[in-house]
């Protein structure tokens, strides 16, 4: 691939992540998504093979880009300081109103069953490599589990609810069930 198609593509991956963080991987049209990133939706065969394959490349990136965060942690940290500091973020304010560079869990979880099974396979596939970045030891995978499964509830409700008393109130009381 050309640099020039290859940087167009990156674009149009942009602005699919953008909407899919906002609305999920089906609401967002390919006409939207081609709009955001300045182009017309007659070049978008040239990228992609279809909106889906659109919108499962970019929720694999964004799975890959929250690894990569968790990866440049301290490797002496303990399993459930890792989670700790995940959860210091991930149910923060800045992170609930982010509309750029969010988790897109939970604008996709409820999608799930409607989506082709590519997206399952990219989530289960994400859950068990958090799981191993997350967890010190095999008897510690099911609470890791259990904090993520925490995280991205409490997310999704602050999410739903909007910026206010109750959003706070309820990211502060995951971020302490984790801790």
């Amino acid at each position: 691939m050309n640099d020039k198609k290859a940087q167009t593509r990156e674009r149009i991956l942009q602005a699919a992540s953008s909407a899919l963080v906002q609305r999920g991987p089906a609401e967002p049209s390919v006409g939207e998504v081609m709009g955001a990133a300045g182009l017309t939706v007659g070049g978008f065969y040239a990228h992609f093979d279809s909106k889906d394959a659109m919108m499962l490349e970019a929720f694999t990136q964004l799975l890959g880009q929250r690894r990569a965060l968790i990866a440049n942690m301290d490797d002496k940290l303990t399993g459930e300081e890792r989670r700790a500091l995940v959860a210091a973020f991930y149910l923060s304010r800045r992170h609930r109103d982010s509309t750029e560079n969010a988790c897109p869990i939970p604008a996709s979880v409820g999608e799930m069953g409607r989506l082709p099974d590519d997206f399952r396979l990219a989530l289960s596939e994400h859950l068990e490599l958090m799981v191993a970045q997350l967890a010190s030891s095999p008897e510690d995978i099911d609470k890791a589990l259990a904090d993520l499964a925490l995280m991205v509830g409490g997310l999704s409700l602050a999410r739903a609810l909007g910026a206010g008393e109750l959003s706070d109130r309820l990211l502060r009381a995951a971020k302490s069930a984790v801790l």
